[in-house]
């Protein structure tokens, strides 16, 4: 009987380390396909360009502002220190970035299409670290703002 009992003291750490690590992906991947579906429900065309293309003249704007704040979890910070010793990309918090970028976005576009808009011009993105400890050390964890002008437009027939 302790036999087992050591064993199974000996494996927990394990077990839960494994645990953790998979129910990571899995949020993950949940997170992905929520990205992915609501990024093919469509929306107004979202453009980094300063001015409308010829042709449309603006009824009306608004400025609009998506932001998120995500941090990636413990297994990955862990696999993301180890990597740091040799070099090299850092894919974890690629992908952590990129879930914020692509959601801070899709808010964007959810707010400019509730207020009517057909295009959102000048589209600006900006991150920053905002998670660090008493002794000043940075978690990855980041705010990612998507900003930019939410514009109606009317086709105008005469150009």
């Amino acid at each position: 009987m302790s036999d087992f009992i050591n064993i199974l003291l000996l494996a927990s750490p394990v077990i839960l380390i494994a645990m953790g690590f998979i129910i990571g992906k899995v949020i993950e991947s949940r997170h992905f396909r929520s990205l992915a579906q609501r990024e093919a429900g469509g929306g107004p065309l979202l453009t980094n360009l300063k001015y409308l293309p010829d042709g449309q003249t603006p009824q009306a704007t608004k400025f609009c502002i998506g932001g998120v704040v995500i941090a990636s979890d413990y297994f990955k910070t862990f696999g993301a220190k180890l990597k740091s010793l040799v070099g090299g990309r850092l894919r974890t918090i690629e992908t952590m970035l990129e879930r914020g970028r692509r959601e801070a976005l899709l808010r964007l576009r959810e707010q400019a299409a509730e207020f009517g808009a057909d295009v959102v011009i000048s589209i600006r993105l900006e991150t920053a670290v905002i998670m660090k400890n008493k002794q000043g050390k940075s978690y990855p964890a980041a705010e990612v703002i998507a900003y930019g002008t939410a514009v109606r437009t009317t086709a105008n027939d005469n150009i």
